[in-house]
């Protein structure tokens, strides 16, 4: 065979390796509203940049018949290329290839590019669209899921690691993106589950479809597994690239300052009468968040989980920082199970990046009832305790109203290595209410009035002679636990300024194996 026939051979056999599971699985992907996996890639990265790996590898399997089915990539295309220049290292499944599924070299393939990823510290992107493991492989099929599974492991807080699903992800399939940072559905055409309907039923005798036991919907709103929900998959690229906007390459790297030409010093005059008169009217939390960041840019996590918390990534002068703040607006801004966990992962992601955490805290407390206790809200609470005091990143509270007993503590006090901590005028720091606190302090003196009119009054007195003590920012900033009592529409520029002098902060945690965090 000449040179010629050579070079011709292999240009026939990268065209052949392109075709995937060939044109009418590729026909049928398009019809289901999927792309295949390297049109995924290509629309991801940077144009031009991609630089694939193993295009040639085939299976090793003799078994039921697949000795007469070889498909060059076998199932997944992997390789690395830039996004806005920055290195990131990928891997997209292949559903017109066998299904997508798993085998040991299909595993390998994904290994190689999580190892080189964490050799040259970038960020690890995998697209999932996938029919689980090839079962006429065994057990060398979960062995390569367990293999993968080690890497996500290992690269958790050294890499930034990011999951799309867009397609099936079921069994221990679902177990990857589980351990990575961020999970990205799209809507209508990808869902996730342990166990699929048709085994559900066949066990519990619950009869439901593919979409209400796994869906976008179901992960984003109700168990809080994935981050977001794309309307396609053209939505979820670009949530893949914005995300990556606020991460450095590695955990050893800053994250990259955004160019900025919003005005440090901007004043929003609707932040002094954001906060209603009344203690007990609500407000939406984004009214304060949208005109203190960069160009109004806040890019929310979980926007349809545990409404009551939010956050999400946004800029101050160009530094990207995490959010996290109380939402009034849904169940008074109040913690519960669902919203401590999110909140905890949330610091603790930024934590691992080097990404600063501004808290704007509007607390009354834990929810409390029978259903939160057995659900085990102790345990839950510490967890978002245990991420704050373990976080060493800057941090930047400011207590917007309400911040009551032991939710104060929590959310990113003084006391939590809190480094500074502004309050509003509005603020309210105490261990409880003006109400409940005279219900417990004055309840014996008042059930002793018998006139209904002088009970009542007696009760309004001392609720306001609390107020009057507590309901305020001065005696926490008395003692030193409020480094200062900031006008509301100055925050911007405090908070830019706080940054700017914690841009040097040094902290260190003992020196230990691991934490024994709260799971």
């Amino acid at each position: 065979m000449s040179n010629q026939d050579k070079v011709r051979q292999l240009v026939e056999l990268r065209e052949k390796a392109r075709l995937g599971g060939g044109e009418h699985r590729i026909e049928d992907q398009h019809k289901k509203g999927k792309y295949t996996a390297r049109e995924r890639i290509e629309m991801i990265l940077d144009e031009g940049s991609f630089e694939e790996f193993d295009m040639f590898v085939t299976h090793r399997s003799h078994d039921f018949g697949l000795e007469n089915q070889h498909y060059l990539s076998d199932g997944v295309i992997t390789g690395h290329g830039t996004i806005d220049g920055r290195v990131v290292y990928i891997f997209s499944q292949d559903f017109t290839v066998f299904g997508g599924s798993l085998s040991e070299t299909f595993a390998l393939k994904v290994c190689k590019v999580m190892d080189q990823a964490m050799k040259v510290g970038a960020p690890i992107i995998g697209i999932n669209d996938s029919g689980g493991a090839r079962i006429q492989e065994g057990v060398k099929s979960l062995a390569g899921y367990a293999e993968i599974f080690q890497r996500n492991i290992m690269a958790s807080g050294v890499i930034p690691q990011i999951s799309a699903i867009f397609g099936p992800c079921a069994g221990g399939a679902v177990y990857s993106p589980a351990l990575t940072d961020v999970i990205i559905m799209s809507e209508k055409t990808s869902y996730m589950f342990v166990t699929g309907p048709r085994v559900t039923k066949t066990v519990t005798g619950e009869d439901i479809s593919t979409e209400d036991l796994g869906g976008a919907d179901v992960h984003t709103s109700k168990s809080g597994v994935a981050h977001f929900k794309a309307d396609d998959e053209q939505e979820g690229f670009m949530l893949i690239r914005k995300v990556l906007e606020y991460l450095p390459q590695n955990n050893l790297e800053d994250p990259p300052l955004a160019e900025c030409n919003d005005p440090i010093d901007r004043m929003d005059d609707s932040l002094n009468e954001v906060i209603p008169e009344d203690p007990n009217k609500p407000y939406n939390v984004k009214d304060v968040i949208y005109p203190i960041v960069d160009h109004g840019e806040f890019l929310e996590f979980h926007r349809h989980y545990a409404k009551n918390i939010v956050v999400g990534f946004a800029h101050f002068n160009g530094i990207p920082c995490g959010i996290v703040a109380n939402q009034p607006n849904f169940l008074a801004g109040v913690l519960d199970i669902n919203s401590s966990r999110k909140a905890a992962r949330f610091v603790r992601f930024c934590d691992a990046f080097n990404i600063p955490i501004v808290t704007l805290v509007d607390v009354p407390g834990f929810l409390p009832g029978s259903a939160q206790e057995y659900g085990g809200i102790i345990t839950h609470g510490a967890k978002l305790m245990f991420a704050y005091g373990e976080a060493t990143v800057p941090k930047v509270t400011i207590t917007l109203r309400k911040s009551y007993g032991g939710a104060h503590d929590v959310m990113g006090s003084k006391q939590l290595r809190g480094d500074i901590n502004y309050a509003w005028p509005t603020a309210e720091i105490a261990v409880m209410g003006p109400k409940g606190a005279i219900e417990v302090l004055e309840g014996k003196n008042i059930a002793k009035i018998e006139d209904q009119k002088e009970r009542a009054n007696y009760f309004a007195n001392k609720e306001q002679e609390y107020r009057d003590k507590f309901a305020n920012p001065y005696e926490a900033a008395r003692y030193g636990y409020i480094d200062d009592v900031i006008e509301p529409r100055n925050t911007r520029f405090r908070i830019i300024r706080a940054l700017s002098t914690l841009s040097t902060k040094k902290d260190k945690n003992p020196v230990k194996k691991h934490s024994n965090i709260p799971l």
